[in-house]
């Protein structure tokens, strides 16, 4: 299973190490961030190659084929990597993929604002070296650094005014809007589609573009996200959060739990319970 969270940092010595491991494009269950303050990452995403030189910050969504190969630059590299699950913050992970489909990669300057960044990723490394790690400390360590990069992007989007206008970029940030107000509510493809004007294939056809998933594959790990959320931060009963997400049986709910995440919501509470 997904650990909830994991951050390390890549040094010079296991850039070199890498360079030497077969390193094939792949996806992976979790969301990753990377913080780059030396060095250099060759990152291949969404079919297309970009080097980017140290300051960067790079984020992987959840089942983004792509490939990164960290390297040295004037014998220097040094990263963080974060990794979590996307119910570890799921109120912020599917307003970064809006943020973040159309490039994955921003440069930055080094600065105050950058600083910060390093800062917030040394005390989460900290904190998760502590004996008994404080989970919620390190989601508002979490949330308050990606408040920091999406400070960065919109000083990006600023320079970019053209690229953020293009249909597809808006009408899928559009489509998230939406989902975060109505993913409770058992609503389908349509109800989307005719809130966007526009037909059920060509909102099908962009998310398949962004994301690789469909409007209906989308609903439902949004709902999955926030079951588990339910299931991690309260003690309501199952049958309950499985009505409160739009799932009228808790059977329905338990198979549809399963089948995404290979668990029942029973077993993934037991087995968060015993993590946190």
């Amino acid at each position: 299973m997904t650990p909830l969270f994991k951050i390390y940092r890549l040094t010079p010595e296991e850039a070199l190490r890498i360079e030497t491991q077969p390193n094939k494009p792949h996806n992976h269950d979790f969301e990753e961030l990377i913080i780059g303050i030396e060095g250099v990452l060759e990152h291949f995403i969404d079919f297309k190659t970009e080097t980017y030189t140290a300051p960067f910050v790079s984020f992987i969504t959840k089942g983004k084929i792509h490939r990164v190969r960290p390297g040295l630059n004037n014998d220097r590299c040094d990263m963080w990597v974060i990794r979590f699950a996307s119910e570890f913050i799921p109120d912020t992970t599917f307003r970064l993929y809006s943020f973040y489909h159309d490039y994955a990669t921003i440069s930055t300057q080094k600065g105050n604002c950058f600083n910060r960044m390093a800062a917030l990723c040394d005390m989460m490394h900290n904190e998760m070296l502590a004996h008994v790690p404080d989970y919620p400390v390190i989601q508002h360590l979490l949330s308050a650094l990606f408040a920091m990069v999406e400070s960065e992007r919109k000083k990006i989007d600023g320079e970019n005014s053209n690229d953020t206008l293009k249909t597809n970029n808006i009408t899928f940030k559009n489509f998230l809007a939406l989902l975060e107000e109505n993913f409770r509510r058992a609503k389908g493809v349509e109800f989307y589609a005719s809130k966007l004007f526009m037909t059920a294939r060509s909102l099908n056809l962009i998310c398949q573009n962004i994301l690789q998933k469909s409007v209906s594959e989308i609903i439902e790990t949004r709902k999955l996200i926030e079951a588990k959320n339910l299931l991690i931060h309260t003690d309501k009963p199952i049958s309950e959060i499985g009505y409160e997400l739009g799932y009228n049986e808790k059977a329905y709910f338990t198979s549809v739990f399963k089948k995404r995440s290979g668990q029942t919501p029973s077993q993934f509470r037991e087995e968060m319970q015993k993590i946190i």
